[in-house]
């Protein structure tokens, strides 16, 4: 049997919303909050806790996607990169300023395409864009 998840893209504006709407669908049932980290995000895909349970298979609908595909883009993506650099001490200055030269040129990805790339890593998600 699928499950299926509903994000509903409506709710997300920026980072932190994407993240509420992350905790909201998928930790409701837990007693903590994903932080806002890819990685983390990643992980959580996995399974294991949260409403994903292992490898099982799940139709992930994304509402609102085409907007949150520029809510989350290039701008947003630039000023991230840029918050990153301030914190030399937390982040690889050098690998930040790699990512933020690549997407400068066109080659890198925004925040919403590593987001989806991420989706597209676990065989097990079925992303439907709506």
């Amino acid at each position: 049997m699928v499950k299926t998840i509903v994000i509903d893209g409506s709710k997300i504006h920026d980072i932190p919303t994407f993240y509420e709407e992350i905790n909201r669908v998928f930790m409701a049932n837990t007693d903590w909050k994903l932080g806002q980290s890819l990685d983390a995000l990643n992980d959580m895909f996995y399974g294991g806790y949260g409403e994903i349970k292992g490898d099982e298979t799940i139709r992930l609908i994304w509402t609102d996607f085409e907007k949150n595909r520029e809510d989350l883009g290039l701008e947003l993506t630039k000023a991230y990169y840029q918050e990153k650099l301030k914190s030399p001490d937390k982040f690889n200055s050098d690998f930040v300023q790699h990512k933020q030269t690549e997407l400068e040129e066109g080659t890198g990805k925004t925040y919403f395409e590593i987001i989806l790339e991420i989706i597209g890593e676990h065989q097990n998600i079925d992303l439907t864009p709506q």
